[in-house]
């Protein structure tokens, strides 16, 4: 398991609902909250073997979801697209408070 945090986050804001209770709840606390194994193992009544049996296969599932969906892959694609298209129009148009407003509009879709 080599993900980066940001990208295990991205899965699981994309998928958690997919995944049980208990795997949710793990990958929040470990991912997101920064709780270590033994800290969620005490708040969870779990071993830390357990925690991190449950955040393997969470992690696994979440990878299985993305491989079958791509919607993280396509989400980043179109976020760069529209980061771009927002920098080419933010050279083309005139500085006024129109151009800004369309502008922002774009921000507002990334």
């Amino acid at each position: 398991m080599d993900a980066t945090p940001l990208d295990r986050s991205l899965l699981l804001d994309f998928y958690g609902e997919l995944l049980t209770e208990k795997q949710r709840t793990a990958c929040e606390l470990h991912w997101n909250e920064d709780l270590s194994l033994g800290e969620i193992a005490q708040q969870e009544g779990l071993s830390r073997q357990g925690v991190w049996d449950v955040l393997h296969r969470a992690e696994a599932a979440l990878r299985d979801y993305e491989t079958k969906t791509g919607l993280v892959r396509r989400y980043l694609e179109r976020r760069d697209e529209i980061a771009d298209i927002r920098e080419e129009l933010a050279a083309l148009l005139p500085e006024n408070e129109h151009s800004r407003a369309i502008l922002e509009r774009l921000e507002e879709l990334m």
